[in-house]
């Protein structure tokens, strides 16, 4: 079956780069969709111009998809083998009536198109063609089959909403990755979250991999989180013995995890340093990450070759490539009072993110200071810097790369400008 790859290169903020160079599960998205679909796909076609006009119309079967799409294993295979056995050509589709897509994947989207027969239907740009290109296409709905999973529990002194709040978690998701706030769903609700509940639900109903992993944990004198069947360990890994690692967990090549660390359902790439006493759950690092001592990660996501320093804790974040987080910093997650949060959407409008606690997200080759609070949602561009200092320890705002301290101390001379804004002059001097 041929893959014809639609190109969408509208940038998502703060990062000024389109969705498919983001990293989602510890991987550049457009690779992590080559290695999803590999299995069914013997030719591959990218059309550059994004419309689906353009696709080659000779007629073999094929599989046409937009290429800022996140979609799990289990929901492509679902998409294909239906679609096959249909022997029609469909296009992807959701109901709103799907707790998973109408929490956590339509709010903040705009590329899902509502349909005009059915309003409770909306569209993906994902089709199946099994003889070439045709405008008849029928819908075809996949069943998330989601679960509902507590993660956060409010206290009564603290919200008039209290108890627990809960990710409707699909183990069949597909994703429209338009906002930051996508991939931190992409990453934790679709990705670790998912995990751990494929994993539960395939204990539960396999007799004979609930035995194995049972077994595993006896010969290796292990919790059954801890064993060799949860958790996966790369090549030469140095693991201090105190440290705490709890499936499911991958953890890459030339990792080194330091006394005390607690790891939790986490994605952990190849040369990354994870310190005394840090604290990684449900939180994807990425390659050549450093955490020094007593850092903290909570449903958090790590772009390669960044780093958080020493006592600094980021919950529910999204953090670009190759950027410094200092010492001492908070990234806070849920609003004081009762008004929701709201985050930039695809069309780059404040809208309400659907979400009653979420982190803030750093762009790409950012540099920020020790100390800093960072209210939730807000947003800093990337090759940005900013400097603790008494008239700036709070961000409240949104900042831009217009915004950074480093324009008054010598400009691009001391801190290149690598990802410009679409349209933008990168030889522009501030």
């Amino acid at each position: 079956m041929r893959r014809v790859i639609l190109n969408e290169s509208s940038f998502i903020a703060p990062f000024n780069e389109p969705a498919r160079d983001l990293r989602i599960l510890n991987k550049p998205l457009w690779l992590y969709q080559r290695d999803v679909l590999d299995r069914h796909i013997t030719e591959e076609r990218e059309v550059f111009s994004g419309l689906l006009l353009d696709v080659p119309d000779d007629a073999v079967e094929q599989i046409v998809y937009r290429d800022n799409l996140f979609f799990t294993p289990a929901y492509i295979d679902a998409f294909v083998e239906q679609a096959k056995a249909g022997g029609k050509a469909v296009r992807a589709a959701f109901n709103t009536s799907d707790n998973a897509f109408r929490e956590h994947a339509l709010p903040l989207s705009t590329m899902f198109e509502k349909s005009f027969d059915t309003p409770d239907l909306y569209f993906a740009d994902m089709w199946y063609f099994p003889n070439g290109v045709t405008d008849d296409v029928a819908p075809l709905l996949i069943d998330s089959d989601s679960r509902e999973i507590g993660y956060y529990w409010v206290p009564s002194y603290m919200a008039a909403r209290q108890g627990d709040m809960t990710f409707n978690v699909p183990l069949r998701g597909c994703l429209s990755i338009e906002s930051w706030v996508h991939i931190f769903i992409a990453d934790s609700v679709f990705g670790l979250f998912a995990r751990g509940a494929q994993a539960e639900d395939r204990l539960a109903r396999d007799l004979k991999y609930m035995l194995k992993v049972f077994w595993r944990s006896l010969v290796e004198f292990k919790q059954v989180l801890r064993n060799s069947k949860l958790v996966t360990v790369g090549e030469n890994c140095s693991i201090d013995p105190t440290a705490i690692i709890n499936g499911p967990c991958v953890i890459g090549d030339n990792v080194t995890i330091g006394p005390g660390a607690v790891i939790d359902n986490s994605i952990i790439g190849n040369n990354v340093n994870v310190s005394q006493g840090c604290q990684v759950q449900l939180s994807v690092v990425g390659d050549g990450c450093f955490l020094p001592f007593r850092a903290s990660l909570w449903m958090t996501t790590l772009m390669e070759n960044s780093m958080v320093a020493q006592n600094t804790c980021l919950q529910m974040c999204v953090i670009g490539r190759n950027t410094f987080i200092g010492a001492g910093s908070t990234f806070t997650d849920y609003n004081l009072l009762p008004v929701p949060i709201r985050a930039l959407s695809g069309d780059d409008v404040l809208e309400d993110a659907n979400r009653d606690v979420l982190g803030g997200c750093v762009g790409h080759n950012c540099r920020i200071g020790s100390g800093m609070i960072v209210y939730p949602a807000r947003i800093i561009e990337s090759d940005t810097v900013l400097f603790a200092s008494p008239e700036r320890r709070v961000i409240a705002r949104n900042v831009n790369y217009e915004d950074s301290d480093h324009h008054a101390h010598g400009g691009a001379t001391l801190h290149e400008r690598l990802y410009p804004g679409e349209g933008e002059n990168i030889n522009a001097s501030w």
